[in-house]
């Protein structure tokens, strides 16, 4: 027992130190702001897999076309995977020459063997694509009126920045929006930490994070690490495994773009099943990473929560000798978060969310004691409406 106490008290310790160190990354990357005399001359594909996402479609097309960007600069191509509704059709209503839709099925000769469907949308619209930048987002996300121009313009003074060399990876924030129950606010409230946590971890080299709803990277380095070759396997991790293997070959040439109006806007789920599907999916490309310092980082914060889980069960039967070490994890825990989401809250305008800070503790503690452990052993999961193993 005291040998576990000592582990339990250690792992605490540790989860202020790394979350101190996320607090200080980010607090380090400087706020990039358009420059007043940026005229963008790189032309821009901004790819869209969408699986039956009619509902969705519309909204995140139009609000791309409302870019302050010119629109002979870049081009959306949508990438139909397999859809059975009507979202092709919402697309190629709107008759623009820079939108257009490809069809996954055109591309897939043998759909039974192919696992990683969204890696090979992408794969195949990069090919189709006329723009040098590639920028992903998702068919249920909205983007600001200054997505574009941040980019890019973060893309094309990088150069000036970066020793001569221009940014071959650059990742975005990307949050929730318009949530509409408790269970919404805590899993928005957790994803603005993991926004503050992606821009740490990739700014001061120690842990390349991100999120496929917004990214950017250069066309010919897609194909200079060999676009998607090795990790192909993995049904998810077209934005984390990819940006792992292009650190490794542009390791300074990667970045995080902080400026809350290049800010990705999506919903939370509002379903517990589907939320579970959608986490379990994401935990379960862990095994693939590339960088050891992410597989250490995340073991120790997952076996941090599980200590504190585990306390609670232990308390009844070991009350004075677990009590103590309890109140110890939940209080440092509490603490050290209070302050990096009251922070990461404020730079992206939701103080609001700091309302429901103790029960999203709460979510927080189980949902990484669950989720790692059910993404590390439950390989299958159901996501859109197609089973994956």
């Amino acid at each position: 027992m005291e040998y576990y106490i000592y582990i339990s008290c250690f792992l605490g310790v540790a989860y202020v130190f790394i979350m101190l160190r996320y607090m200080e990354g980010w607090n380090a990357i400087p706020q990039w702001e358009v420059p007043s005399d940026f005229s963008p001359t790189t032309k821009v594909s901004i790819l869209i897999p969408a699986r039956n996402e009619s509902a969705n479609i519309q909204s995140c097309i139009q609000s791309i076309l409302n870019q302050k960007y010119p629109s002979s600069l870049f081009e959306i191509i949508v990438i139909d995977d397999h859809s059975i509704d009507n979202t092709a059709e919402l697309v190629q209503a709107f008759q623009k020459p820079n939108v257009r839709v490809l069809f996954l099925k055109d591309y897939v000769k043998n759909r039974s063997k192919l696992k990683a469907f969204k890696k090979k949308a992408i794969e195949t619209a990069i090919a189709e694509s006329s723009g040098d930048l590639i920028v992903t987002t998702d068919a249920d996300c909205i983007v600001p009126v200054d997505w574009l121009n941040l980019i890019v313009s973060f893309y094309e003074r990088s150069g000036e920045k970066n020793t001569g060399q221009q940014y071959k990876f650059i990742a975005a924030p990307v949050n929730f929006y318009d949530e509409q129950s408790l269970f919404e606010k805590c899993q928005s409230l957790d994803f603005i930490g993991m926004m503050g946590v992606t821009g740490a971890g990739i700014h001061r080299l120690f842990m390349n994070m991100c999120n496929g709803a917004n990214l950017a990277y250069e066309k010919k380095a897609f194909y200079e690490v060999n676009g998607f070759e090795g990790i192909d396997q993995v049904a998810s991790g077209d934005d984390m495994l990819l940006m792992q293997k292009m650190a490794k070959q542009f390791p300074h040439q990667i970045a995080f773009l902080k400026n809350q109006k290049a800010t990705v806007l999506t919903k939370a789920i509002g379903d517990l099943k589907p939320f579970t599907q959608q986490r379990i999916r994401w935990a379960s490309k862990s095994g693939s990473y590339q960088e050891f310092q992410i597989l250490v980082i995340l073991a120790m914060v997952f076996f941090f929560c599980v200590s504190i889980v585990l306390n609670v069960f232990l308390l009844p039967f070991f009350f004075w000798k677990i009590g103590w070490v309890l109140l110890f994890q939940v209080l440092i825990k509490s603490i050290i978060d209070y302050f990096f989401l009251g922070q990461m809250s404020q730079f992206f305008g939701r103080r609001d969310l700091m309302r429901i800070f103790f029960p999203a503790q709460v979510f927080h503690i189980i949902y990484i004691a669950v989720i790692g452990f059910l993404g590390n052993v439950k390989k299958e999961y159901r996501w859109k409406g197609r089973d994956v193993k």
